[in-house]
């Protein structure tokens, strides 16, 4: 069960907990609290178990979205400006590494739009890497290219703010990679060595690096961009 799952049974618990305390005092019926429990229990596991948590995710973005609707400048502008500096990152050195991108999402609204994971980030063709996987016979040359590319967006945060706040999920993809090869390797070190080979590529490419920033803000098509980054590279 994921995090949002096991909030959504915590508050269950406390509103009926919060019910039996102050129910008798406001006359409320034992109905109401049984039915609202009943209700965020359900919703929590038909969420983890059937959608692997992508309706928690939908519902949380589509809040916030909501929130920076209706407050233009308050702290949701940062993060979402912290979030497309990230994911360029990734795109841009996917390019420069030759990975083919298959498209790219801000959010998970956008992610679902395009019937993928409602978690947003750049899609990668990943299939070759895949083969070889099953193979058990990944390359080096192959493994470090993904490697470079996961750490990318961590890369690019540290660039523009001296740390990272996202980039968990690429650091899990990295290792659940390395988990699956015949070579021992260390996972921590590992990733320290991609994020500091994305760093050397992105800071080499600034310039194409923060026109591609603009056109993502934008909402440029994956062709677009890929153009925008040729036209701008150093």
């Amino acid at each position: 069960m994921n995090q949002l799952s096991i909030n959504l049974a915590a508050i269950a618990v406390f509103v009926t907990t919060f019910s039996v305390l102050l129910g008798p005092l406001v006359n409320l019926s034992p109905t109401i609290p049984a039915v609202a429990t009943f209700t965020l229990l359900g919703l929590a596991t038909v969420d983890s178990f059937t959608w692997q948590g992508q309706g928690g995710t939908l519902i949380l973005d589509w809040l916030a979205r909501m929130t920076s609707a209706e407050h233009r400048d308050s702290a949701s502008a940062p993060l979402r400006e912290r979030i497309i500096k990230h994911e360029a990152g990734h795109f841009l050195v996917a390019y420069l590494l030759d990975i083919p991108i298959s498209g790219y999402a801000l959010n998970a609204w956008e992610a679902f739009q395009q019937g993928q994971a409602a978690q947003g980030g750049v899609q990668f063709d990943d299939c070759q890497l895949n083969e070889q996987l099953q193979k058990g016979q990944i390359t080096a040359q192959m493994l470090d290219r993904y490697c470079i590319v996961w750490m990318a967006g961590i890369a690019a945060e540290t660039i523009a703010y001296n740390n990272a706040t996202g980039g968990a999920e690429d650091r899990l993809k990295l290792q659940g990679v390395l988990s699956q090869i015949s070579t021992p390797m260390n996972a921590q070190l590992k990733a320290r060595w991609a994020a500091l080979q994305a760093r050397t590529l992105i800071e080499a490419n600034l310039k194409a690096y923060e026109a591609l920033v603009t056109a993502m803000e934008q909402r440029a098509s994956v062709a677009e961009c890929q153009n925008i980054i040729q036209a701008n590279l150093s």
